[in-house]
């Protein structure tokens, strides 16, 4: 390199500096903002930030007042060892074969402290099954926990640990979150060597689901993150730069099991209404919107002369519901929920699940090309089976059941049966069960009334087999087990 060259190089640098200087020397000095009180999930006041969001140079707040409230989570879970039996032994030993055996399996992975008395959110994943629960705090004291309630829709469970005076995290509200803002995932990745690890990422996408290959109701809107997140970050919290939690991160998609550049996280408005029910009512109570749905696609859009892509198109209304009580139709589009724009199904199942039965919202759809506005009072997916609801509809599963007409029995040529008025999206509806269907029998003894199938249900130890005909005739056989 000639001199000349260098010269150069240190001029532009000397420059640079000089302008960032002058940059620094005219800013105006970073002012704190009044005092801002924080609630904790119960009501409580417990701090307050004297910086806006804006004002936090690093990370180094963030990580600092979140770390303490992520815990590690320890499960162990029984299983039972089944012996194959080889025909030769029990030919020659006859019925002395061996005994089954019970093992013991450890898991593990993460929770955030939401209260102050001990109460923590994680994944339901992460301590299903489990006969054992111990949770280690940050400062290295270990506390043995119960199960408060699960969802597993969601994938959120509450746990409670017997203390007071914890740490906590304030809880953001996760709708406000934009892509692209810079988030910490914290947890402990790969066991309890790396409790409290903290890393950095970006909000990748927003209303993200995938694949549901097990076919159980499932409810998901994920937040994305590039953050390095691990087996064992499960149930861990994704903070923002002023250390809220936005999000429970809960899965990764991976090739190879570990970290490979995408994340998920459950949002925390989700994670507040499932714990919040969970608390106050020892389950959640699910609103019901009624109606089966899909993306607007270029065709729908074309058709129906939208002039975006926005929205949901609405395939089926579930009669009886709310959305058919309200006036909504199939083939609408709808828009938004309240002031909530809807630009996806995820999306609504999301605004939908922040609802509690009987709430009110209102709904725009687009119809022939007008929008139209519609006051929907939700109803709730978790009936007990048995209830009567003011229409004098009978709940069974999720879905509901009620006496069909003398038309409809002279029809279909039979002189008796019970009708499934909406089959839901239940456990009903699972088990193959649709609108409009007539039973005949249920564990094979013939029913006439809503009352005969509760009645026989419940007996049942079991299971439940279900024998009808469906709207055109047709027989039509399925069954579900009650413990599922």
């Amino acid at each position: 390199m000639n001199k000349n060259m260098i010269t150069v190089i240190a001029s532009v640098l000397l420059s640079g500096l000089t302008a960032f200087g002058i940059v620094k020397a005219n800013q105006p000095e970073t002012q704190p903002t009044a005092s801002t009180t924080t609630y904790s999930i119960d009501g409580s006041a417990y701090r307050t930030v004297n910086l806006a969001q804006d004002n936090y140079p690093d990370f180094t707040y963030a990580a600092e007042s979140a770390v303490d409230a992520v815990v590690f989570v320890k499960v162990t879970i029984k299983s039972t060892q089944q012996y194959y039996i080889d025909p030769f032994f029990k030919f020659f030993f006859g019925d002395q074969v061996p005994q089954a055996q019970e093992r013991e399996q450890q898991g593990s992975g993460s929770g955030v402290i939401i209260r102050q008395d001990g109460y923590i959110v994680t994944n339901n994943h992460v301590v299903q099954g489990a006969s054992k629960i111990e949770v280690t705090l940050n400062n290295n004291k270990t506390f043995e926990a119960r199960v408060v309630g699960s969802d597993p829709a969601t994938d959120v469970a509450l746990i409670k640990i017997d203390a007071d005076g914890l740490p906590i995290v304030p809880i953001a509200d996760s709708d406000k979150l934009r892509l692209g803002e810079w988030v910490l995932a914290i947890g402990s990745p790969l066991g309890e060597e790396l409790r409290g690890t903290i890393t950095a990422g970006i909000v990748s996408a927003k209303g993200r689901s995938m694949p549901n290959t097990t076919g159980e109701f499932k409810i998901e809107s994920f937040i994305q993150t590039d953050a390095a997140v691990n087996p064992g970050n499960s149930g861990g919290a994704l903070v923002n730069k002023a250390g809220e939690l936005v999000g429970i991160n809960t899965a990764i998609v991976s090739r190879t099991g570990a970290y490979s550049g995408y994340s998920f996280a459950i949002p925390s408005n989700i994670v507040k209404k499932i714990v919040g029910d969970l608390i106050d009512f020892g389950s959640v109570k699910r609103a019901r919107l009624g109606v089966t749905m899909s993306p607007v696609t270029e065709k729908i859009a074309e058709d129906m002369k939208l002039s975006s892509l926005d929205g949901v198109y609405i395939n089926e209304v579930s009669k009886g519901g709310a959305a058919d009580k309200a006036g909504i139709r199939t083939g609408d589009i709808l828009l938004a929920i309240d002031s909530t724009v809807i630009k996806s199904p995820s999306a609504l199942q999301e605004k939908v699940n922040s609802f509690h039965p009987g709430d009110k919202a209102s709904v725009k759809v687009v119809r022939d090309g007008k929008e139209k506005v519609f006051e929907v009072e939700f109803q709730g997916t978790d009936q007990v089976t048995g209830t009567v609801n003011e229409d004098g509809q009978t709940a069974f599963y999720g879905g509901f059941l009620g006496e069909p007409s003398k038309e409809k029995l002279a029809s279909l040529g039979i002189k008796k049966g019970v009708e499934i008025v909406s089959a839901g999206n239940g456990k009903l509806a699972r088990a193959g069960a649709v609108d409009g269907m007539v039973i005949l029998y249920v564990n094979d003894q013939p029913v006439s009334k809503p009352r005969d199938v509760i009645d026989i249900a419940y007996r049942s130890k079991r299971a439940v087999y279900i024998e009808g005909i469906d709207t055109t005739g047709k027989s039509v056989y399925f069954g579900f087990a009650k413990d599922e």
